[in-house]
């Protein structure tokens, strides 16, 4: 059959080319409309994460700073550019960004909050990723506690510090510092000069061996009628009490006679 002796099949052409047509239309005016001058940003408004007040990080200096990075206008600018160029700026842990129309960006900014310092230098936040940032500034709340470890250990450790951070409360003392060793073995030093020796996670679970020195504490302090130095938790069925001499001499190959209390 002549396709131009088909009404219908001539109708339905003609309605493709006309929609075509109409979009193209539609696209360029777009197109034109999105680049005039209306559309430049002009305004970025920086706020707090809603639920994470800001401590460190300033708007107007972080606005000055990131500013000059962002591209395009309204319709054109890359979030996940602006998002990641914000992020790299120093305390930004996390950075979420939309349009405002006609012509902004609202920012809202997420500060890492600082556990701990790194062995390294650098500081730990409070979901165990490292970051760095100014010491003086991550300490105005007082001397953070000290972690070092293997490295992409930094979760798991700043996880162990919060278990038995809550173990030895009892006590009322808080952890210094906690440290994995290459091979896996713990150790813990207290605020009150306590040092613990916890071992590798085998046989009976770390907190169960440093809950069970926390309840043993006052009747081996009275016995003792001084601070423990060194306590060895690395048994199955007690702990051992050392002094730093002791401990000093093990490590130098000599004999080390511990106190062994079941």
């Amino acid at each position: 059959m002549n396709l131009w002796h088909d009404a219908r099949a001539l109708n339905t052409l003609a309605n493709a080319v006309l929609a075509a047509t109409l979009l193209a239309t539609l696209a360029a005016a777009a197109w034109w409309l999105s680049q005039r001058p209306w559309f430049t940003l002009r305004t970025v408004t920086i706020r707090a994460a809603e639920g994470h007040p800001l401590r460190h990080v300033s708007p107007p200096l972080l606005r000055g700073a990131v500013m000059r990075e962002v591209r395009g206008n309204f319709f054109a600018a890359d979030l996940g550019a602006v998002r990641a160029t914000f992020e790299t700026v120093s305390w930004v842990r996390r950075a979420s960004v939309r349009r405002v129309w006609p012509d902004g960006l609202e920012v809202a900014i997420e500060e890492h909050r600082p556990l701990a310092l790194w062995d390294d230098g650098r500081l730990v936040n409070t979901f165990g990723e490292l970051f760095a940032a100014n010491l003086g500034e991550a300490e105005e709340d007082g001397e953070l506690p000290q972690f070092s470890g293997p490295e992409d250990s930094a979760l798991q450790v700043a996880r162990r510090y919060a278990e038995l951070r809550e173990t030895v409360a009892p006590l009322r003392v808080q952890p210094e510092a906690l440290s994995l060793s290459p091979r896996h073995a713990w150790t813990l030093r207290l605020d009150d000069g306590t040092t613990l020796l916890l071992g590798r996670d085998q046989g009976m679970p770390i907190e169960r061996r440093v809950a069970r020195w926390v309840e043993a504490y006052p009747q081996v302090v009275a016995s003792l009628n001084r601070r423990a130095e060194v306590i060895d938790l690395r048994y199955p069925n007690g702990f051992a009490i050392r002094s730093l001499a002791q401990l000093a001499e093990a490590g130098a190959g000599g004999p080390a006679t511990p106190q062994r209390t079941d």
